[in-house]
């Protein structure tokens, strides 16, 4: 993608709206984890937490970097499902 283009997809809202379903569904996996699956596990949780108290907010902040994202430099909207989501997943790891 072109730095026009990935500045385009950054405040796409239909793409938003594909990376905080991305978001929810990473903050549900994250609160169903037992208590020792994540190093930093209480980050994490705030993390999730917040997402859920506010979705579009943390959709806003994770859309930027979900786009620099190697897999969506590659797909741009076109992505996948499957393949926004482990790019938001890795996306929501390097932010916390």
């Amino acid at each position: 993608m072109t730095y026009e283009e990935s500045a385009a997809l950054m405040v796409d809202i239909p793409f938003r709206n594909r990376v905080k379903v991305a978001c929810l569904k990473y903050a549900a996996y994250i609160n169903d984890q037992p208590s020792t699956a994540f190093d930093a596990r209480n980050a994490f949780l705030r993390w999730a937490n917040g997402c859920y108290l506010n979705p579009d907010q943390t959709a806003l902040t994770v859309q930027p970097p979900t786009v620099m994202d190697t897999a969506v430099q590659s797909e741009g909207a076109g992505i996948s499902d499957a393949g926004l989501q482990t790019a938001v997943e890795t996306t929501v790891k390097k932010l916390i």
